[in-house]
């Protein structure tokens, strides 16, 4: 048994060699992958930190000894397999910049403040109805120097872990609306537009809680044990 992706699950995919996306032109393969198979003790070992999510690490407002700055956010959604039912059981973990478009991270040097109450980091085990729910602040749109003057649109890190390291699943959420679309080359990678599209969040008023927290809704759709589309984890 091998985690081998199916064609019409990958065609959504941003191709490893993007220029208008500068670092690829240095990670992309140079020559043909090599498929390894994978034995069943790769597939289905343990993956660290399943037990032992806390509630706090759901909420990212409450992780320190005061609340973050910026706008409170809540966002849900379901995990799915490629049939539309429920993945159970999955660790959902999530990274962002605070507010001001920062992280806290040694490569992240750029004039903005860190947050003292906002790490930027939580995670959630799946229930029976693949369901996930997280309380945050909406990030800032930041620099990273791809190109001159090049401004990130707002977005939050996705990742999915299945039953083993293997199956980990990273992705890219982003909020309606953003100007900063068109000048993105990593939104822009990905070649098909509806794909691009369902990395977009949806408002969701009922989600959304009076006098406290805009929500957004963001389902998570697996295909041949991949996320589609994937991103990079991280592009500092």
């Amino acid at each position: 048994m091998a985690l081998i992706l199916p064609t019409e699950s990958t065609a959504a995919h941003p191709p490893s060699l993007h220029p208008a996306y500068t670092s690829t032109v240095l990670r992309a393969p140079q020559q043909p992958l090599i498929l390894v198979p994978h034995t069943l003790t790769e597939l289905t070992g343990p993956v660290y930190g399943h037990g032992k999510v806390r509630e706090t690490d759901a909420d990212l407002t409450v992780q320190h000894a005061g609340e973050p700055l910026g706008e409170r956010i809540i966002i849900t959604g379901r995990v799915l397999d490629e049939d539309g039912r429920p993945v159970p059981n999955a660790l959902v973990e999530l990274w962002q910049a605070n507010a001001a478009g920062r992280y806290v991270h040694v490569r992240d040097q750029h004039p903005a403040p860190l947050d003292p109450n906002f790490t930027g980091a939580g995670r959630y085990l799946t229930g029976e109805d693949g369901r996930y729910r997280f309380t945050t602040i909406r990030p800032g749109a930041y620099p990273w120097r791809n190109h001159h003057n090049a401004w990130r649109p707002a977005h939050i890190h996705f990742s999915v872990f299945g039953p083993s390291f293997l199956s980990r699943l990273v992705t890219q959420m982003y909020f309606p609306g953003d100007p900063l679309f068109p000048f993105d080359p990593i939104f822009n990678g990905i070649p098909d537009e509806r794909a691009r599209e369902r990395l977009i969040a949806r408002f969701d008023l009922e989600t959304t809680q009076p006098e406290w927290a805009l929500g957004y809704q963001f389902d998570i759709v697996l295909r041949g044990r991949e996320a589609t589309p994937m991103e990079e984890p991280h592009e500092h």
